[in-house]
């Protein structure tokens, strides 16, 4: 095969226990967001936009419909000769017959063989399930200015909120001094986003031995990058200051949908320069009732408004009746709401049915109401 200078490895296998019941049958990657996105379109349409050629998704919990749509790299432009997505599933070990990933760093250590076949100088490790713009190849050019071993993107979070993350305490020159996982007492604000760089010789080493210690959880944070600063290895500390959702809970998915209705919102979806591509789904254009109003809202191809949307987002093929409100709303592809229905402060799952005249979430809630169950009116 032909050598690539980067290849990437998307870690797709998350559970997504916080997301509840949008998690339940698919992966969290596989999660919609933004009308008609899917997360996994984020980090894949960057690898594409910054020029990288061959992606590995690496797939666990609820992988087949994942499986089945990454598969599709004509989406992302990565079909072409030379270049493609993989998906890569665990395999069974001979040695133990464990047949998942044990960790972030196992989960690379068992595709070493395909990682081989490419020949690449660096290794960049993502999260598929993040919402964010980042060119990756200047990432790579800070790497290599830097003479990095690896390369740890991070951005300044609150310092309040510090203690939530990893932690890079680094020096005048951005070099990494100090890992510190959830720290109560935080020295800095520089939070790891889970995105690497790695010189692939040295990492493949790394990989091997800690493959064979028995007391490794075979983790990125936990065990490979304590174990380079232990041994003076070089880590470099890139700072990203766009916008980066972890949308790993109910209200910060709710949140991110939000953040598009933003005038000055950071991640543009409509930017022609750095597109985020998808499955493009063949649906009918919007249609607008007569009585429909709506307010500061982002609505989807093949949805019908009969009522009225305000500050919402609206997902592929949704509907709302006449005389129906959706206020501070999220609605997937499919949802169905009832004439003279309220939603306020709502996440509705794909194809979820609100019957007509029924009263879904409060306005003044401070938590955002997951509906994942059809909601039949009153006999």
């Amino acid at each position: 095969m032909a050598k690539n200078e980067m290849l990437a490895m998307i870690l797709a296998g998350g559970r997504g226990s916080r997301l509840k019941d949008l998690t339940n049958k698919v992966a969290k990657p596989a999660v919609y967001f933004g009308g008609k996105y899917r997360i996994i379109d984020f980090p894949l349409s960057n690898c594409a936009n910054s020029g990288i050629d061959v992606v590995g998704v690496l797939t666990q919990y609820e992988s087949v419909l994942l499986n089945s749509y990454v598969a599709a790299g004509g989406r992302w432009g990565l079909d072409s000769r030379g270049s493609g997505v993989f998906v890569l599933t665990p395999r069974e070990k001979a040695d133990e017959q464990l047949d998942v990933y044990r960790g972030t760093a196992d989960a690379i250590s068992q595709n070493i063989d395909f990682i081989d076949s490419y020949e690449p100088e660096y290794l960049l490790v993502l999260s598929g399930d993040h919402i964010y713009k980042m060119d990756y190849d200047k990432m790579l050019k800070f790497h290599k200015e830097m003479g990095a071993d690896a390369t740890i993107a991070v951005r300044p979070v609150p310092m309040k909120e510090a203690s939530r993350f990893g932690i890079m305490n680094t020096d005048s020159e951005k070099r990494i001094v100090e890992f510190e996982e959830k720290p109560e007492h935080p020295k800095s604000n520089l939070a790891s986003m889970g995105i690497y760089i790695f010189s692939w010789k040295l990492m493949r080493k790394l990989l091997i031995e800690d493959m064979k210690n028995p007391e490794s959880s075979h983790d990125f944070g936990n065990d490979l990058i304590p174990k380079m600063l232990e041994t003076q290895k070089s880590l470099y500390a890139y700072e990203f200051k766009g916008y980066w959702k972890d949308v790993g809970t109910i209200d910060s998915l709710w949140e991110a949908n939000m953040d598009l209705l933003d005038d000055k919102n950071e991640l543009d979806l409509g930017d022609p320069s750095w597109r985020i591509y998808t499955e493009d789904a063949a649906s009918l254009p919007q249609y607008i009732g007569k009585e429909a109003c709506i307010s500061h809202s982002y609505v989807t191809q093949g949805v019908r408004i009969d009522g009225e949307v305000k500050n919402s987002v609206i997902f592929t093929g949704a509907t709302v009746g006449k005389g129906a409100k959706v206020i501070d709303s999220v609605l997937m592809p499919g949802v169905k709401v009832g004439e003279g229905a309220v939603i306020n402060r709502a996440l509705v799952a794909e194809n979820i049915k609100i019957a007509a005249n029924t009263k879904v979430g409060k306005k003044d809630s401070e938590d955002i109401l997951l509906v994942a169950k059809n909601v039949k009116g009153s006999d």
